[in-house]
This record gives structure tokens, sequence and C-alpha cells, in this order.
């Protein structure tokens, strides 16, 4: 039997930002709008609108804010199974690891038979919970235990970080446990770089002979390496940037990316450097395509990731990465265009690795279209992944 179409899911996130996953399934949306395979409504359990909302609504998706959190679980009760009962969903996909867990027992009777757990961030950010509380510990482990109990399917970004999460890859009992990679549009990154340098030099009143270092990434809550909210390592990467400067004064920087609890620090150290200049905070940008084509390497020195999508973007347009090693390997399509160091390597060393990468042509553009096209990550085969699970229990 043909399932039904359209197959009605409910994707379920903080709220719809810029985040990775939220960046995938806007482009999901944005492709399943043309057609009748599936639709998609959002529920944002932080209650707060996101960047993407109004877009969302216009491609033809409800978003529900619905708050979640130990002070309002009743309220969140009755509006969760009033969102299940009316959408007559046919899969319901949670983007919220083990909360998944409580979110299916909530909905019990009211649950899709298809329910996805799927597991993005880094598993530091769990380790921080467990820290925090007897109470936090408890509910992390329950609502595993919910995981595994309820929902049909457990998805990861990564085989890394499904193991991390204790769930074996490629699991065929119940739930099934398998990866599945974030999507985008290749196309959209993979395009001519001229024009875009030009317009970002003149954005930032560089020179002609500026070398751009490129880093996207949410700025960090705290500056200590080993501390739970230092994640993206953002002043690991300025200090690592400051180094090359002082090595080749041509050398700029930009940081895209949230954190406004961070940026008057960052910016005042900046400054205290002589730096301000060459180093730039620019806050979050919806043109990251346009600064990937401009800039001459993406510099990923994550703690951990649950897979990494920005430094695949950046393998789509063509631009060198230099990542830690703490990164997922799984987001290499291009060996060419990635290069790894150990985050206990010195400063001057990832500082030396930068400039030595600014100096390599550029890949061909085409053999990365290629390349990226026939990958998991490309949004086609990232859909259709999606479209055999949430058909899975209508065959």
């Amino acid at each position: 039997m043909k399932p039904e179409r359209p197959i009605r899911v409910l994707q379920i996130i903080d709220s719809l930002g810029m985040g990775g996953a939220e960046t995938w399934l806007m482009e999901v949306l944005r492709l399943w709008s043309k057609s009748d395979v599936c639709r998609i409504d959002f529920l944002a359990t932080s209650g707060n609108p996101g960047i993407f909302d109004e877009e969302a609504r216009r491609l033809g998706a409800q978003v529900h804010y619905v708050r979640y959190g130990r002070a309002h679980l009743p309220r969140f009760a009755k509006q969760f199974r009033q969102v299940l009962r009316e959408g007559r969903y046919h899969a319901i996909h949670d983007h919220q690891d083990y909360a998944s867990g409580w979110h299916f027992l909530i909905g019990a009777s009211a649950l899709p038979p298809v329910r996805v757990t799927h597991v993005h961030n880094p598993w530091l950010h769990i380790e921080a919970n467990y820290a925090v509380s007897f109470s936090r510990r408890l509910t992390t482990i329950v609502g595993k235990r919910l995981v595994r109990q309820l929902a049909t399917h457990v998805c990861g970004t990564s085989e890394e970080i499904l193991r991390r999460y204790g769930f074996q890859p490629a699991q065929a009992r119940r739930p099934k446990v398998s990866v599945v990679h974030c999507g985008f549009d290749i196309e959209k990154f993979n395009r001519s770089r001229e024009s875009d340098r030009q317009s970002v030099l003149s954005e930032f009143r560089w020179p002609e002979e500026a070398r751009i270092i490129l880093f996207a990434g949410r700025l960090d809550r705290a500056m200590e390496f080993e501390h739970p909210q230092n994640h993206k390592n953002s002043w690991f990467a300025l200090n690592a940037v400051r180094a090359a400067v002082e090595r080749q004064p041509s050398v700029r920087f930009l940081m895209a990316g949230a954190g406004e609890h961070s940026r008057q620090d960052l910016e005042s150290r900046i400054e205290s450097w002589g730096l301000k200049d060459n180093l730039r905070l620019i806050g979050v940008r919806k043109d990251i395509d346009r600064l990937m084509r401009a800039a001459d390497v993406l510099f990923f020195p994550s703690r951990q990731e649950g897979l990494g999508m920005v430094a695949v973007e950046a393998q789509a347009a063509g631009l060198p990465v230099l990542a830690s090693t703490a990164v997922p390997r799984e987001c290499v399509v291009i060996p060419e265009l990635y290069s790894a160091l150990t985050l206990d390597e010195p400063i001057e060393l990832w500082a030396a690795a930068l400039l030595q990468i600014m100096t390599k042509p550029r890949f061909p553009l085409e053999l990365c279209r290629r390349a990226l096209e026939s990958s998991p990550f490309s949004i086609a085969n990232s859909a259709r992944r999606l479209e055999e699970i949430y058909s899975s229990t209508q065959q």
C-alpha cells in the first residue's frame, strides 16, 4: 500500500533560529512546499518566535508555541496533546535528544505511529546537566529510557554522536538507529566568488591584499577551555587568529554568530590588542554562503560537534577548512579541502596552519558540486531519507 500523501509531520524544536537543525528543516520545507510529499509543522518548546517563523508560515507550515519546562508541564501537556490531535500527524520528529522521551510520554495515546528522536547536540551539554544536580541527572537517565521505549527511530547527525548518547548505529531492532545528516542546497554555496569577495572587502573597508579567515558559530558564554559553556571555542579562535595577524598583518577575521552576552567582553579584548580593524565580530548573518565565497579559510576549532554542518557547507563553496580533531570526520566530503589539528597543539601551530592553508589555490567548484550532490548532505538526498523514515509504518 502506498503511503498517504502528504505525510504530515510535527517537528519539535526549541525555536526556528539559525541553528544547524533549524536551517536544515527550513531547506526541507522549501523543497517539500513544491510537492505533495510531506507537510511539516513546528512546535517551539521555548515558547519564543524565531527568525524563520514568517517564511515557514508562507510555505504552509503552522508554528505552535508551547513552552516546555517543569513550571509549565500541565499547560504543556494540554496544548501538546491538542496539537497532536488536531494535526492528525503520521510522524513526530523531536530534535531535543533525551527530552524527547518525556515529550513522547506526555503525548501518550495521542502520538502518531512514527516517533523519531534526533540527536544533534554535543555530549558536553549532557555532561554539564549531569553536574548540576541529582534531579537533572535523574531526568536525563529516565528520558533516555523513555526514548528506548517510546521512539520508533533514533537518528543522529553522525555515528560518533549516536555512540556518545548510548545508541549503536545500524541497530535494526526497535528503536531503529541510523545516521541522518542534515542537508542543504548545494547550489547556494557553489558559486563563483569574485563579486562576493569584492563586496565583502568593500563592506568592511579592507584592502585587496586582505586574507580572510571566517568563523561561523555562536560566541561561547565562557572563555575557560574546559568550561561546559565553551563549545565553539571562540576565545581559542580569537587567540589563534591574533597570532596569525602578528605573523601576517594582511590577515583579517570575521566571526559570525549569536552571543550578545560575550560580545562586549571579546570586543574590549580585541580593542586592547589594537586589532579592531583586523578582527570583526559581526553577529548573526543570513549571508554565510556569501562570506564563505569571500573567505580564504574556515576556522572551526570546536571542542565537540554533533557533526559540523558549517564545515560541509564550506566544502561546497570550495573553501578550505581548518578544524579540530574533535569534529567528527564524517563531515569530510572533499579531503583535499579539510585539515585538522588536536586542541592540545600550541596556538602558534594553529596560526601557522591557517597561514599555510590560505596560500593554497581554490578547489574547482565543479568538483565540489559533484562531490556534494552525490553525498548524504545534499538536500534532495537528505529529504529522501526523511521521507523513508516518515512513511515506514505506511508501507
